[in-house]
């Protein structure tokens, strides 16, 4: 049945995986599903490069604006939302396209990974304060190789909670797969060179200054987001936080955006090339034949 199939719309930062699933949402009666850590933070829109209502193109889209950026959203949060969202769109007989970049979101929804709730261990999280975040990621590394692969290193609570589950459930993260969703999943993911990916993400870069990145950072501080908080949202937040903070000069937050977007894309790339049902495609027409095919 038509209803039971999922399509999965994956990519690295910058890659076009927005302006892809709209086109082929429209073409064949979907909606959107959004799969990014950052998104779904109401109030972080330039700088995620969240679609606006203009370039939905009237496609429904779900998953984003649904948390506070002053408290926490886990992947079990996301996971709950995300399948609802599923069954709602499958209801209406339409397709769901889960779209984003986060990898552990898509995992979560694709092989039904189960995310352990370990309470937090205080003592352990008090140890593991005093270290550094390069000692942190190398345990981790250590521990949990693929964890490590899609981490952000230089996130401190992130490297501690995940530390804190493998530590204590002597497993990966996540440590456990449910009976895989009933549904039939395609997974397309957007093959860019390199150079290419390097050029889009500083034409990107340049894009959200001019459109208020920075503005948008000082009213989500003003509103009550700390200084620490919007650091650790990594990326242009933890560059710009910096640069209103005057840690940091533009010309380095510029540079600093640029290359951890870079290192970004390649540990995507690395953690998504390890699903070998993806099927990687330059172009939209590439795109639609493999959705016909498969609807």
């Amino acid at each position: 049945m038509a209803n039971y199939k999922l399509i999965v719309i994956l990519g690295p930062t910058a890659s076009g995986k927005t302006d892809l699933s709209i086109k082929l949402a429209k073409k064949f009666n979907g909606e959107v599903i959004s799969a990014d850590s950052r998104q779904v933070y109401k109030g972080m829109d330039v700088g995620t490069g969240k679609v606006t209502k203009k370039e939905m193109k009237g496609v429904p889209h779900y998953l984003l604006d649904v948390a506070n950026p002053k408290k926490i959203f886990t992947v079990v949060q996301y996971q709950k939302l995300a399948l609802t969202a599923i069954k709602k769109i499958q209801k209406k007989n339409k397709i769901p396209f889960l779209v984003g970049g986060t990898g552990f979101y898509i995992q979560s929804i694709v092989d039904g990974a189960v995310i352990p709730e370990v309470k937090p261990d205080w003592k352990l999280r008090k140890r593991l304060e005093k270290k550094p975040v390069e000692e942190l990621f190398e345990m981790l590394e250590k521990l949990d190789n693929r964890r490590a692969l899609i981490i952000d290193k230089n996130n401190p609570r992130r490297l501690i909670r995940a530390l804190e589950i493998v530590l204590s459930t002597k497993q990966p993260v996540p440590a456990v797969f449910q009976n895989k969703p009933n549904f039939d999943v395609l997974t397309l993911g957007i093959n860019k060179t390199k150079e290419d990916l390097v050029e889009l993400i500083g034409k990107r870069l340049l894009r959200r200054l001019n459109n208020g990145m920075i503005e948008e950072v000082k009213k989500l501080h003003k509103s009550g987001v700390s200084w620490k908080r919007l650091e650790e949202f990594g990326l242009e937040y933890r560059f710009v936080a910096q640069y209103l903070q005057n840690k940091i000069t533009y010309q380095e937050m510029a540079d600093k955006i640029q290359k951890e977007s870079e290192h970004y894309a390649k540990r995507q790339m690395t953690w998504f090339k390890r699903d070998k049902k993806t099927h990687w495609i330059k172009n939209y027409t590439e795109a639609k034949k493999l959705v016909e095919n498969f609807l």
